[in-house]
């Protein structure tokens, strides 16, 4: 990469953390520093959910798919988008009257002090592992691209996102999550996606120049695409980093249009890439590492300049996810454990305070797991069977059953992370059938034990609602 892309990409960097320092004078109050005050409007909405849905995993694995696989590659991130569309169309209307921070709140106001616990616990080691996934790929992103080695790449670029973080919590996560979003959609639909069909002659001519089997929308495979939905489109309607993202939204028609807007986007983004996967196909047959195929065709195709626009559009998708998922995590520890097993009683500077150290703690325990990883799909694996398997069940059925019990809830939990993490040692990480067993124990437990409770016993905790 040449002296005028490095200058793009290390100016990005620098107006990130700009932009970082001015989200300190917007952070005022806890709503402030946690949910930027919930007074986004539908735009700007619309800008950050896609940013924290998209990440490095979504950009360059739908290229690698679109590499392997061809058109198919796209139901990767379009199951996300399914899946954030469905949180618009059946959930926001569920959760959005609550005064609540997270997913565990929630939980913790409809079940009790307990089941809040446990799934803060699981939900935080979900969101620390997304964490881990954007730290690698931005280890590996400015390691190709600027010639550093790798570790201090993950040291510098996960740095970037801390520093900025600590400093605004959400306000600077949202004003640096809509540059981030108009620099993807840049630097993917108006430079990668247009330069990658025309290096190759046109779309007709693509089609013509990649194997048949790439044209079909489930070569894939049957399997995969289940997977995929198992991972990721229950995952995306219950991930604590996209609920507090939908409640920056200053309304309830806001969450639910913009939600559905973003996962439409995500759709295309999917789709877009599996395209230029194809092109990089053509043009990098003997490509020996097919998870290159993103990095290594805009090296190829774009001229100075713009390939940095690009690689900093690959950026933001990292840093945007990475942020959302490393402040969801703070958040759940500082709100559900910190505020409710420490002091009872806390101002919002205390808690901002303790959100910040928080965050750094846990900034850095991410960057450590990224280096022993060093793996973005194990951990992507990893992170969404955990919140899949054992968040969404007592969740939904708690959402829509209002006869289950707060121990009902709490076991459920218990019993379904047991049997993830036990079939994970036992099959493998890559294995679909932690996640199934996961929901089948689940759902087995939330209901049985609430239907074995009489009817005189149950739990007489009453989900608390704004008025009006």
């Amino acid at each position: 990469m040449n002296l005028l892309d490095t200058i793009v990409l290390l100016l990005y960097f620098g107006v990130l953390m700009i932009v970082g320092i001015i989200g300190i004078k917007k952070a005022k109050s806890e709503k402030d520093f946690l949910l930027a005050g919930s007074r986004l409007g539908y735009f700007s909405h619309v800008g950050c959910l896609a940013a924290v849905i998209i990440g490095g995993a979504a950009t360059m694995g739908s290229t690698t798919l679109g590499y392997e696989f061809g058109i198919s590659g796209f139901w990767f991130v379009s199951m996300m988008g399914f899946g954030i569309a469905a949180l618009g169309i059946f959930v926001v209307n569920k959760i959005g009257g609550y005064e609540v921070f997270t997913i565990s709140q929630l939980l913790g106001k409809r079940f009790g002090e307990g089941t809040q616990l446990i799934s803060a616990v699981v939900t935080a080691i979900y969101t620390l592992m997304i964490v881990v996934t954007q730290v690698i790929g931005m280890g590996n992103v400015i390691h190709v691209l600027l010639g550093w080695p790798v570790i201090p790449s993950m040291v510098i670029g996960g740095g970037i996102v801390l520093f900025y973080t600590i400093l605004g919590g959400m306000w600077s996560i949202t004003l640096t999550d809509i540059i981030q979003f108009a620099v993807m959609t840049i630097g993917i639909f108006f430079i990668m996606f247009p330069y990658s069909i025309d290096s190759v002659g046109g779309l007709t001519a693509l089609f013509q120049s990649v194997p048949v089997s790439h044209h079909s929308i489930t070569n894939i495979g049957w399997d995969r695409i289940f997977q995929y939905f198992l991972l990721y489109f229950f995952g995306l309607i219950v991930s604590q980093d996209i609920w507090q993202r939908v409640f920056t939204a200053r309304s309830q028609k806001v969450m639910k249009g913009s939600a559905i807007s973003a996962g439409i986007y995500s759709i295309l983004y999917g789709l877009a890439l599996s395209i230029v996967g194809m092109c990089a196909l053509v043009l990098l047959p003997n490509l020996g590492d097919s998870q290159s195929a993103f990095t290594s065709l805009a090296l190829e195709i774009l001229p100075p300049g713009l390939l940095g626009l690009v690689l900093a559009s690959v950026c933001s998708a990292l840093m945007s996810n990475a942020s959302g998922a490393i402040f969801a995590s703070a958040t759940l520890i500082t709100n559900d454990i910190i505020k409710v097993y420490g002091k009872k009683v806390r101002n919002d500077q205390e808690i901002i305070k303790t959100s910040r150290i928080v965050t750094l703690g846990l900034g850095v325990l991410s960057i450590i797991f990224s280096i022993w990883i060093q793996n973005i799909l194990v951990a992507l694996d990893m992170a969404y069977a955990i919140l899949s398997g054992a968040i969404f069940a007592p969740l939904i059925i708690g959402l829509y059953w209002k006869r289950v019990t707060s121990q009902a809830a709490f076991y459920s939990i218990i019993a379904s992370s047991l049997v993830i993490f036990t079939t994970f040692m036992i099959y493998g990480i890559t294995s679909t059938l932690p996640i199934i067993y996961g929901l089948i124990t689940g759902i087995l437990v939330i209901v049985g034990v609430t239907v074995l409770t009489p009817v005189k016993s149950l739990d007489t905790t009453t989900t608390t609602r704004k008025s009006g």
